[in-house]
């Protein structure tokens, strides 16, 4: 959750490999859901988009970029601007953010606004543009960049902010130690992007992932605490896979039964299995879970530092990473279901393993058409620390009292988790949320298991992929329909799972993260609506009542591997009513190499 170091060996016969992301980080038709004409990317692609600029004056145009002239990208992505803006009333300061803004032509997104921001500490908010939710994506071990017609752009107005300073294209000095002081330097920047577009009044959504969940509800809170709804009129959050509680609480007391759930990707030997279902146990961590992990909770939970003090159990995670590793090389913790070969990133890191080709660099380092500073050598995630002083950032974790104080006031946030995700993992989160109060109430009073449901539509698979005509954009750009993991809402929080999605949900399972926008911005009023995407109103869809229950793991008991009520594990609870354990993946913080390396999150 903080920035932290940690040092591993992964001794290998032909080479040492460091770990970073950014640690810095056979088709079948439907038989009731054929191909349409109207095809879901019709109604989105960028490089249709005609209508006239919204935000183009003499003020803006030295931000505007030339939707046609951004490198590799064949079609026009439209209106949108980018460039340095000063964190202080002094626009000449020196300590500036980096901000790319894409206006959108969604009748309903007037007056609202979206930001996104990636995590790290200090990982560009740029990543989560080119490959999760921007308007043209290039996914690795993809041929070129291509439109996305899940780009959150079509729904609402969405801002892409590199902070804090020291982040990608951000210039001056580190000089912040913690989360509030971060927080008042990203209101300064939000003043004058306001300023500057005239957004005043605007309803503002703030969303991000991984170590945003540190920044979304610090920057949340800052700007509800500022009562000026002119500039400050947060209206709701939503965060993936985020750090929002204390370390060893979201990775090694949940990582043995992550591994157990994804044996079949992490076939452990018998005395390896062994060794560390036995730590798992007598560090403290089987019973643990098994004590708080309850709906409603038993109370609160005691601090972590006072419980789990052993360093051999504190790195536990760092053990069955190490383990995985030497099974799996090209194993990736942000999605656990990748195996060798490694594919080519334009970003250099496709997955867990540093990976840039000779002659090859960073894709944002091979463009002046956004009016990046050329001065600025861009990285995925910053090599120098992002918080100054020894400590890095010295916040308490935002669970504590930022996200209750942001669901409080907004009725409005949610949190999801991809479940192929070992860099944090789910059921830290879920042991978190059992320990944070809002609504005057300790945890979820009742356990998660309605249906997330993702409308079916034409870019799913449901689609003829085999038909002559198939348009090839849509083949790039096909994401999954129907239930696609369990959610729960109580007293304005949402938690939502999502099946088959690693670390970055809007790259991994981009229709989900549509979903989610949709329902953030209020265009549906559930999770588990089987309302038609806004984009595709007449697309049909199932009847509500065959939804049945949510999907992927069940609430299984993390100690002794059986379902809450005796059942084997992924069999849904017996009595929904009553007191029941739960247990879904973990989180991981690890590195291969020699020397100690700085841990991010995305």
């Amino acid at each position: 959750m903080k920035w932290c170091t940690l040092a591993s060996a992964l001794l290998s016969a032909a080479s040492l490999i460091e770990a970073r992301r950014s640690w810095q980080h056979v088709g079948k038709k439907s038989p009731i859901l054929p191909r349409t004409p109207e095809v879901f990317t019709d109604h989105h692609l960028a490089s249709r988009q005609s209508s006239k600029p919204k935000f183009a004056n003499s003020n803006t145009s030295s931000y505007a970029v030339n939707g046609t002239g951004i490198p590799d990208v064949d079609f026009d992505v439209g209106e949108s601007y980018s460039g340095l803006l000063s964190i202080t009333k002094d626009l000449n300061a020196a300590e500036k953010l980096f901000f790319w803004f894409f206006p959108s032509t969604n009748k309903a997104a007037e007056k609202e606004i979206v930001i996104w921001l990636n995590g790290g500490p200090g990982c560009s908010s740029l990543e989560g543009l080119i490959q999760e939710n921007g308007p043209f994506i290039w996914q690795y071990g993809t041929y070129k960049p291509v439109p996305n017609p899940w780009s959150w752009h079509h729904l609402t107005n969405i801002v892409y902010i590199e902070q804090p300073v020291g982040t990608g294209f951000a210039t001056g000095n580190a000089t912040i130690t913690n989360e509030e002081e971060l927080a008042a330097q990203f209101l300064g920047f939000w003043r004058n992007f306001m300023d500057l577009f005239a957004l005043q009044g605007y309803k503002v959504y703030i969303t991000g992932e991984s170590y945003a969940g540190m920044y979304c509800p610090y920057i949340a809170s800052a700007m509800l605490d500022a009562k000026d709804e002119t500039y400050f009129n947060v209206s709701g959050m939503l965060i993936y896979d985020p750090s929002i509680g204390e370390d060893v609480i979201q990775d090694s007391a949940v990582v043995v039964p992550f591994a157990d759930y994804n044996a079949n990707m992490m076939p452990f030997n018998n005395s390896f299995s062994a060794s560390i279902h036995e730590q798992h146990q007598s560090c403290g961590f089987a019973n643990y879970s098994a004590t708080y992990l309850q709906y409603p909770p038993p109370g609160p939970q005691p601090p972590s530092s006072t419980r789990f003090t052993d360093e051999k159990c504190n790195d536990l995670f760092n053990a069955v990473f190490e383990a995985q590793f030497s099974l799996n090389p090209c194993f990736d913790i942000y999605q656990v279901a990748t195996t060798c070969p490694l594919l080519y990133d334009v970003l250099g890191f496709p997955g867990s393993i540093t990976y840039q080709p000779d002659g090859t660099q960073p894709y944002f380092n091979r463009t002046d058409a956004i009016h990046a500073p050329m001065e600025v050598t861009w990285s995925s995630c910053a090599d120098k620390p992002v918080f100054a002083g020894e400590d890095g950032d010295t916040s308490e974790p935002s669970s504590f009292r930022k996200i209750p104080q942001v669901v409080d006031a907004t009725q409005n946030v949610i949190i999801g988790h991809g479940l192929l995700d070992m860099v944090l993992i789910a059921n830290g989160t879920l042991l978190t949320i059992q320990n944070m109060t809002w609504g005057g109430q300790l945890g979820f009073q009742s356990v998660p298991r309605d249906p997330f449901y993702v409308p079916y539509h034409s870019l799913s698979l449901a689609a003829d992929i085999n038909a002559a005509d198939a348009d090839p954009t849509a083949l790039a750009t096909m994401a999954a329909a129907g239930v696609l993991g369990t959610t729960h809402t109580e007293r304005g929080l949402t938690y939502v799972t999502i099946d088959l999605s690693g670390h970055m949900v809007p790259q991994y399972a981009p229709s989900a993260a549509f979903r989610q926008l949709e329902v953030l911005l209020g265009r549906v009023d559930s999770l588990s609506s089987v309302q038609a995407f806004t984009a595709e109103p007449d697309y049909p869809q199932v009847d509500a009542k065959s939804l049945g229950n949510g999907t992927g793991p069940s609430m299984v008991d993390m100690s002794a591997g059986q379902g809450a009520n005796g059942g084997k594990n992924g069999s849904p609870p017996t009595n929904a009513a009553t007191t029941t354990k739960a247990a879904l993946p973990v989180s991981v913080w690890v590195v291969a190499g020699l020397s100690a390396v700085a841990l991010f999150h995305l």
